[in-house]
């Protein structure tokens, strides 16, 4: 079952948690290719020196941010890599969450095709927010996609038993008191984790 609007209706550290072990699902290529979430850090809107959105900053690029939730934001990294995030909270509330790593569980010959690399590990497909863009051809063209309704690109409810890691987040050296935060949720043991 697509997970539903009211699903993403909540704050993103507990949307974050929850997302975990669901499965992404990309339509591409006339077939669906599935992946299991193990990997999610939230960013809480205009409180949150990490965030895009900090102080309620509107800009272009953010402006999906501030839309209704079960939205996608995508955005470039270091001018190549596209990021992943789902919208959360309530129209106004910037709140969103990163998707960092997956792991592939149906079209695997369409992931390689995506991301074509040298490595022989499975691993290295999709352990990563920039990897698993590629691997699923997300770009900023979805940026702002319905996920709630639309079929290109959405979220499965499943029932994984799995034990969470909370932790800090990444790469937000720049954030202060907010880099402290453990809002970097992540499956136990999974080796398709990020690095």
């Amino acid at each position: 079952m697509k997970l539903k609007l009211d699903f993403y209706q909540r704050d993103g550290v507990n949307v974050a948690q929850d997302l975990l072990g669901k499965l992404l699902v990309r339509e591409l290529d006339g077939q669906k290719i599935i992946s299991k979430i193990v990997e999610t850090e939230a960013y809480i809107g205009p409180e949150d020196k990490a965030c895009h959105a900090y102080q309620n900053k509107r800009t272009k690029r953010t402006e999906v941010m501030f839309g209704r939730a079960g939205n996608a934001y995508i955005y470039l990294i270091y001018g190549m890599y596209n990021c992943l995030n789902i919208v959360t909270a309530s129209v106004g509330k910037p709140e969103a969450v990163l998707i960092r790593a997956v792991e592939p569980i149906e079209g695997l010959d369409t992931i390689r095709k995506y991301r074509q690399i040298k490595s022989k590990k499975v691993e290295d497909l999709t352990n990563g927010p920039g990897k698993l863009c590629q691997a699923l051809a997300i770009d900023k063209k979805l940026n702002g996609y319905d996920m709630t309704y639309g079929d290109k690109l959405y979220v499965l409810d499943s029932n994984y038993k799995l034990e969470v890691v909370k932790d800090k987040r990444i790469n937000i050296d720049y954030a202060e008191e907010y880099k402290e935060k453990l809002w970097r949720f992540y499956i136990k043991g999974n080796p398709f984790v990020s690095r």
